[in-house]
């Protein structure tokens, strides 16, 4: 009985792992995923980000990572105005 106790907590612990890394490896595929948004797209989202001021709008101009809006998203949301 010991023995397959110990089997089951190695086997939980090596399946934990490739679990915790396949979920690493799809939030940095995620992350990282090119923009794809069409032209007229990023214009749209300019024109959305005007009120917010021009430099919010000029960066929906740009291709940009979902990484790099959520880091401007939470960057946005901890400015004091």
């Amino acid at each position: 009985m010991a023995t397959q106790n110990k089997m089951n907590t190695k086997t939980k612990s090596i399946l934990a792992f490739v679990v915790i890394l396949l979920l690493a490896i799809i939030a940095y595929g995620f992350l990282t995923m090119p923009d794809q948004r069409t032209t007229g797209e990023k214009i749209g989202d300019a024109i959305d980000a005007l009120p917010r001021g021009v430099d919010d709008a000029a960066e929906q101009l740009e291709n940009r990572t979902p990484g790099e809006k959520l880091g401007d998203a939470i960057e946005d949301a901890t400015d004091e105005k």
